[in-house]
Order: C-alpha cells, then structure tokens, then sequence
C-alpha cells in the first residue's frame, strides 16, 4: 500500500502495480481498492499498465475530511494522477464514471477515458429514484442506519428487488463488508445528483470532454443503463460505444471479459473523432 496527500490533507491509499503507462481504476459505490473484482481487474491490466487502484475517500485505508464535497473527490484524483506523473488513463464504473466525467470537465488531465455504465437517467420512461432520493440517503447516514441506507440505496437507487439485499446478509462475508462503506453512499448520490433523476447532460460536455473515450454497455444490463450509455457515447465527440454481452456491472464483474477490453483501447492510437459533417 502507498499513499498520496490530496489538497485538503486528506491521506489516499492506493495499490500500485505493473509497468507501462498509467492506469487509474475508479470504483462505484460499495467498492474499494480491496474488492475482489476490483483488485482482479488491477491484476490483470497490470500486465500492460502501471494500475493504479484506490480507495475512495472514507473507504479501505483512505482518510476522510468532513464535509464531503464533490470537489474533494476530484481533487484526490487529480492527486493520483500527480503522482503517476501528471496524466493517465481512467477507468470509472458507474458512480466512478460520472466522478471521472465531473472531473476532466474541471480540466483533470486524464489522456483517455472509460466510462463503465455511468448511472444517469436521459429517458422519461426509464425508472428514476425518488426526488429526495440524496437527502435520504444522507439522512440514514446521519442517523448511522448503516444498514437502512444500504437496503434504500439499492433498492431505491440501484433498483435491486429487495429479496437480492436480503440475500446478501446471509451471504458470508457480503454484509460486513458493506457496511463498512455504507458511510460513503452520501458521496456517490450527491456526484449523481439530478441525472438519476433525468437531469440533461451538460452540453459543456461536447466541449470539455474532447479526449478519446470508451463508453461501455453489457446486453444483459437495465435499459435505463443502456440508455445511458448510447447518448452518452452520442454527446462526446470523441467516444465510442462498445456493447457487449457479459460487460454489465449489476451483477458480478465478468472480469476476464472486461479486461481486454480495456488494454485493446487504452493501448491503440485510433482516434474515434465523430465527423462534422
């Protein structure tokens, strides 16, 4: 484990491993640097690239400063990428991906870009959380209804029926480690709010986010996801989209599936440029 101070002196601990360009993983909410699948996909792009795999802010062994404001995140990647040298590659998975796209649009200087299925609602008919939805779940927080918040969020938020949360308690080893960042889910609905409640796209976007970028949806994934990503990949100039059976995240990563997606774009030179005309 390394570490690396963020502008507000907050500690950030990260794995690092490999060799080759950079490559920061960002995860959604409940993940942490630790996490089986997130620390699989490290391993294996660690082949190709010098992975970065992080702890989110009040998560694993990362610090946390209160309060929490999105900024803050950002500014503890923009300390990542310091620290491997001034620009890198990123991969953000859901709640990570909108951080990722919240961050290059304050001129975070990532050189390419993967967005895993960024949760935000751009169809009327696709199913949104309740309008409160962030004042909830921040609510529970306050009241340390760790497992309240757990069950709201992903059954209000994520959309899981509930008999999959109940599954999880009487998983061995699921809960706890839920629970142990439960504490953080304030953070991913506040990076998320209003485009889970259909909140347009930033139309600075088109202008801001001009890197290449690989924007990914699995098949077997929610409509409201696919959506997602198909105009997402419309709205940036410079993605692609990449659609695919087994890349969904609501269910288990299919990590051996994923990967080599990864290394086949963050290692080619093609531009996806759309034309003008």
């Amino acid at each position: 484990m390394e570490t690396v101070i963020s502008k507000d002196a907050t500690k950030i601990a990260f794995d690092k491993t490999g060799q080759g360009p950079a490559l920061i993983l960002i995860g959604d909410a409940f993940s942490y640097r630790k996490f089986p699948q997130q620390a699989e996909l490290a391993n294996l792009l660690a082949e190709y690239f010098t992975v970065y795999n992080y702890d989110r802010r009040g998560r694993g062994n990362s610090g946390d400063t209160p309060p929490y404001h999105v900024g803050r995140e950002i500014e503890d990647l923009q300390a990542l990428i310091e620290e491997a040298g001034g620009t890198a590659y990123v991969w953000g998975l859901s709640s990570g991906a909108a951080l990722a796209l919240r961050a290059i649009e304050k001129g975070t200087k990532i050189s390419k870009l993967a967005l895993h299925e960024p949760p935000f609602v751009v169809k009327d008919k696709d199913r949104k959380p309740p309008a409160d939805f962030t004042a909830h779940v921040t609510r529970l927080i306050s009241r340390n209804d760790r497992s309240g918040a757990i069950r709201y969020f992903m059954t209000w938020g994520m959309g899981a029926p509930s008999f999959v949360v109940g599954m999880m308690r009487v998983i061995p080893g699921v809960w706890p480690k839920l629970m142990a960042v439960a504490h953080t889910l304030p953070y991913d609905a506040a990076i998320l709010d209003g485009y889970m409640n259909g909140k347009n796209l930033p139309a600075s976007w088109q202008h801001s986010v001009q890197v290449p970028t690989l924007v990914i949806e699995g098949t077997e994934s929610p409509a409201s996801l696919r959506h997602s990503a198909q105009v997402l990949a419309e709205v940036l100039p410079n993605a692609v989209l990449l659609t695919k059976k087994g890349l969904g995240h609501t269910k288990k990563l299919n990590i051996k599936k994923i990967s080599p997606e990864l290394t086949a774009f963050f290692l080619t030179n093609h531009s996806y440029k759309k034309s003008s005309s």
